[in-house]
This record gives structure tokens, sequence and C-alpha cells, in this order.
């Protein structure tokens, strides 16, 4: 198995694992995912998929820069949500907005670009800090990881391969 390979592997078994432990925190535990939330999942499950190509091709000349920079790409995307909801969570008691709708009601009520809209505005749900490890909250896990899989990318392309 090529070097390309095993990286492509790696992000997609860290997404599925990251993944998993949400959907366990969410149907074990009893944490329901905030709208912010289930956006960094659409985001993981996009840097996932966008791995799989990779598994099964094992890039090592040009098409790497393709499937590195769509991961680099979700990985923007997802960092930028995961950074709303930090500093969501960061701010004083009396700044944080009023909570909306639920996600599943939005979508049902108003068009898709207002949804966008109010999701990435943020409500109190997503300012809420319902578990932790070692201090940092899962929106704080989840803007490293993303940070993680940008950095990664773009080292898995600048980093000479054997046979390009």
């Amino acid at each position: 198995m090529n070097i390309s390979r095993i990286y492509y592997l790696s992000i997609f078994l860290v997404c599925s694992s990251l993944l998993g432990f949400g959907y366990y925190l969410q149907f074990v535990d009893g944490l329901e995912p905030c709208p912010l939330c289930i956006f960094q999942r659409v985001a993981y499950i996009a840097i996932a998929l966008f791995a799989i190509p990779g598994i099964i091709h094992g890039p090592m000349g040009k098409w790497r820069y393709l499937y590195s920079g769509l991961i680099f790409t979700g990985a923007i995307i997802g960092g930028i949500i995961a950074g709303r909801q930090v500093w969501l969570q960061h701010l004083p008691p009396d700044a944080v907005p009023a909570c909306g709708p639920g996600l599943d009601f939005m979508m049902e009520v108003f068009p898709l670009s207002e949804t966008l809209q109010m999701v990435f505005t943020g409500s109190g749900e997503c300012a809420e800090v319902a578990w932790t490890f070692l201090s940092f909250s899962i929106a704080e896990w989840s803007l490293a990881w993303f940070v993680l899989f940008a950095i990664s990318s773009i080292a898995h392309v600048l980093k000479k391969q054997s046979t390009s």
C-alpha cells in the first residue's frame, strides 16, 4: 500500500470515528446536536467521502492535488463552522443570542438561503457547552480536527513522493 492510500485511509477512519463518537453522544448519552454541530457533521462526511477516491486510486501524481484540495476545502468550511460555534461558546452570557427554532423546522418552513443565514447567525443552543474533554468543548475539539485535516492535506501535497 502506498503512502497516499495510507494517508487517505487515515483521513477516512478518523472522520468515521469522529462521526461515530458524535452519534454515540447523541443516541447513547442523549446530547442533541445543535444546527452548527449538524453542519460540522456534514463537513466530516464530505471529507470522508473526498478521501474514498484517494483510497481506491492511491494517487502519486497530480491527482493528489485534487483529492487533497477537496479535503482541504471541506476542512476549511468545517473549521469556519466550528470556529463560529467556539466564538458563540465564549460570548458572555448576556451576549448569547436567543435560542431559535430547530433545524428540521427551519428546513421545512424557510428557503435554504434563509435557513443557512439563521443557522450561521447561531443561537443560544449553539453556545451551550454540554460535554468537555480535557476542558475543551466538542466544538473546540472539532475545530482542532479541522485544522489538522487542513494542515495534513497541505503537507501531503507538498511532500516529495518517490514516484510522481
